[in-house]
């Protein structure tokens, strides 16, 4: 066969039948009989349980690696009409997960990412069918050039396999992930926090459906069923039946899960992220940037921690701004110059520049110009997400170039760093790592490439 024969061959690959790909997984399942998957299993039953999770992760991910299109869009379809029927029934399994979470006390920020809305559960919706409206990647073959001895050489875009994702509070991430793993051909294990267990679970059920209604096989995306954290031991070290494991949650879960997996981690520590206003900058768009970086909602990792501001232009701005936030309730801690202008200002620390809050907190420095807001970033910020607001072409080529952050802006609210807002879909989260994926990670973050060489009786000489 020629290779231009391979190469349409393979554009137009017919997919396989995947109707009875559910009987094929059951005849296949961890026969050992298991406890009822709660709280009470101990360490050996939590092994048993995640192993069988594994292996029916690993078989799912070959044939989902073969879906049509068009099969995984109209699960995501299904997927996305379950959840908007089923709203009710979300809204009160998180009514439960946080009555949970006050009883035990938990922070005001977790309370905040664990909350589940109709507008949360409409973004779900609206997420999923974002997700099946945008090109597969699966099966993308780019940069195919012949080379002197006959052969064509090019990349193939092909799923990751097994994507175990582990996160805390934010019930949407189920959804989100769910959807993403599967268009992008992998099977996905999703271990969701205990303070979120039931709204969780509540999602799973319409995930299934979704699976169900198109003939793919149900466990390409399981929600672990126990809230045991030896769960989470043992998913990070499965690396016979795990490709990928992405972290989504505090600080602390994610330095577990760097130093103990087994497995290559997609990772961010903190969303230390700042905002910096150039003397340049046009005020009225200053102050409603900076406003919404840090109060549109003060628990997300794209919120604004650090707020610099010019010299030349902190007498106009800094007055009129804090009081914005002091309006708002947002506690106030700057250096020695921001404080002049602000007598309720508390004094900043060393510690305060390094810190993600999460909270409506807010530090603040006045710096001499552009070379210095860089150079505090480079110092102290987290490679999240960091904004200039100015009107000076030249500058701004300058910060985004210099500035080493995922997403770097220009007169935009840092509160934009966002799978959805990016036109992804949704994302499974946002890497500061710097190989294989950084940013929102998407369907291409959730894939990698081959190579492929399409030949017609070529040998080396």
């Amino acid at each position: 066969m020629s290779c231009y024969k391979w190469d349409c061959a393979l554009r137009s690959a017919e997919g396989i039948d995947l109707g009875c790909i559910n009987s094929f997984i059951s005849a296949l399942k961890f026969t050992n009989s298991l406890p009822a998957r709660g709280l009470g299993m101990d360490i050996m039953d939590i092994k048993a349980y995640m192993q069988s999770v594994g292996r029916e992760a690993r078989i799912a991910s070959r044939l989902m690696a073969r879906a049509e299109t068009a099969v995984k869009n109209q699960s995501l379809t299904v997927m996305a009409a379950a959840i908007k029927r089923d709203e009710h029934k979300l809204l009160a399994a998180n009514a439960l997960d946080l009555q949970g979470a006050k009883a035990q006390g938990l922070d005001a920020a977790l309370i905040d990412r664990l909350t589940l809305t109709s507008k949360g559960v409409a973004s779900m919706v609206e997420g999923l069918l974002q997700v099946a409206s945008l090109a597969d990647p699966v099966g993308e073959i780019s940069n195919l050039n012949y080379r002197p001895s006959g052969i064509q050489v090019g990349k193939m875009r092909v799923p990751l396999g097994v994507v175990g994702i582990i996160y805390e509070a934010r019930p949407n991430v189920t959804a989100d992930a769910a959807g993403l793993c599967l268009k992008a051909g992998n099977a996905a294990i999703l271990r969701g926090g205990s303070e979120a267990i039931h709204c969780n679970q509540a999602i799973a059920v319409c995930v299934k459906e979704g699976l169900k209604a198109a003939g793919l096989p149900e466990t390409a995306v399981q929600v672990i069923e126990t809230t045991d954290r030896a769960a989470v031991g043992e998913l990070i070290t499965m690396k016979q039946f795990v490709d990928v494991i992405v972290p989504r949650g505090g600080k602390g879960l994610i330095e577990r899960i760097a130093s103990e997996a087994r497995i290559p981690v997609i990772k961010h520590l903190d969303g230390v992220c700042h905002v910096y206003i150039d003397a340049a900058a046009d005020l009225d768009k200053a102050i409603r940037i900076a406003d919404n970086s840090k109060t549109h909602r003060y628990g997300t990792c794209n919120t604004m921690e650090t707020l610099l501001v010019h010299q030349d232009i902190a007498r106009e701005v800094l007055p009129v701004l804090c009081k914005i936030y002091l309006d708002k309730g947002v506690e106030l801690r700057g250096d020695a110059s921001s404080r002049t202008f602000i007598k309720e200002m508390k004094e900043a620390t060393e510690e305060d520049w390094h810190t993600e809050y999460l909270a409506p907190i807010l530090s603040i420095r006045v710096v001499s110009g552009l070379d210095q807001a860089i150079e505090h970033i480079a110092v102290y910020g987290s490679q999240h997400t960091d904004a200039i607001i100015t009107e000076d072409y030249t500058r701004a080529r300058r910060f985004l170039r210099e500035v080493d952050s995922s997403s770097v802006m220009v007169n935009a609210s840092t509160r934009f760093a966002d799978g959805f807002e990016y036109g992804l879909g949704a994302e499974i989260g946002i890497s500061t790592d710097k190989i294989h994926v950084r940013g929102p990670v998407g369907l291409e973050g959730l894939t990698s490439q081959k190579f492929i060489v399409l030949g017609d009786g070529q040998i080396r000489q």
